[in-house]
């Protein structure tokens, strides 16, 4: 049975799931679906129909260091640099519309070949030219988390943001940190005014 989280709560990934090192990191949103007549909130938002640019999210891995400082721009794992120097984490590629079910991007991470020096990998949601379009994440619903086990496809967790994130450029959507020898998972869905990946990475640099 997978763990539900809510928001703020950890859980000891590796100590209760013993000689897992492998894991899956699903992320997954849906565009709120405009009434369609051009009323409401989301019908001035999206324009009264369809004709709007869709709402492009794209999931990002910051690997941190002591002090949660990022020390290497290769330390950022995007649909730019989909794989770590290193090899232990692999990004599925980008998703353009978040349209369907499951998950809409993956992440692959092998927990035993991350760098020692590297403390915690924070998993970031955000809206790709989100100033430009004017777009936010109170026109994205359904947004969540979970991990993985890949070696028998068992969901071992699962986070769904139900904050109102409206205004909000980007997610802190959750962190995967070291307590000591054990990985630990924390949910933790936080909305910043961050307009790009880019002012995200800043923030830890």
């Amino acid at each position: 049975m997978a763990i539900n989280l809510q928001k703020g709560q950890r859980v000891d990934l590796t100590k209760t799931n013993p000689g897992l090192s492998k894991i899956l990191v699903g992320l997954g949103w849906d565009p709120v679906k405009s009434s369609g007549g051009g009323g409401g909130l989301f019908g001035s938002l999206f324009g009264g129909g369809s004709s709007a640019p869709n709402v492009d999210c794209d999931a990002s891995v910051i690997m941190l260091g002591d002090n949660d400082k990022l020390t290497s721009n290769k330390d950022v794992i995007y649909f730019g640099n989909l794989r770590s120097a290193d090899g232990s984490i692999q990004h599925s590629g980008d998703n353009l519309t978040g349209d369907g079910d499951g998950d809409d991007e993956q992440v692959q991470v092998d927990l035993s070949r991350v760098p020692s020096n590297i403390q915690k990998l924070v998993f970031i949601v955000n809206i790709y030219d989100a100033v430009k379009r004017k777009q936010h994440f109170g026109m994205i619903q359904n947004a969540f988390i979970r991990v993985v086990n890949p070696s028998n496809g068992q969901t071992l967790l699962h986070y769904n943001l139900t904050d109102d994130y409206s205004g909000k450029t980007s997610l802190v959507v959750g962190e995967i940190y070291r307590h000591g020898t054990d990985w630990k998972f924390a949910a933790v869905g936080t909305g910043t005014n961050a307009a790009s990946l880019g002012e995200v990475v800043k923030s830890y640099s």
